[in-house]
């Protein structure tokens, strides 16, 4: 089994679209219902609620909000820090290095999912 991709389920397809494009920096491709944005290795896609429920009716019921977090393993952290910073995008944990040596951070996009951009960094233990 492989996995090959996460869909996020909005309201805002058109805000979502355009900020993991630029958080990203890939190209969103689609419309207003369902937008697809190609990493490597997986494949993100931004698909509306009224889609959803119309392409699976029921679907939708219960839906709740949370429950994960995304992570993106970036070259520096640091640097990725400083650009996502000037998006004055909310960040929910700064830049830190963690005892097993993992250097992350982490932000939010507009619908509140945590994101946490990474980088390891085996043999750097934090003092």
């Amino acid at each position: 089994m492989n996995f090959v991709g996460i869909s996020l389920i909005t309201q805002n397809v058109p805000g979502l679209a355009v900020f993991y494009s630029q958080v990203l920096g890939v190209k969103a491709e689609g419309d207003e219902t369902h937008v697809v944005l190609n990493t490597s290795g997986a494949e993100m896609t931004v698909f509306s609620a009224d889609g959803m429920e119309n392409l699976a009716p029921g679907s939708m019921q219960g839906a709740g909000h949370g429950g994960f977090t995304m992570g993106f393993e970036v070259q520096d952290v640091d640097s990725e820090f400083e650009r996502i910073k000037a998006m004055d995008v909310e960040i929910v944990k700064l830049p830190v290095t963690h005892p097993w040596g993992t250097r992350s951070f982490w932000f939010r996009d507009p619908d509140g999912n945590i994101i946490n951009f990474f980088s390891n960094r085996p043999g750097q233990l934090q003092e």
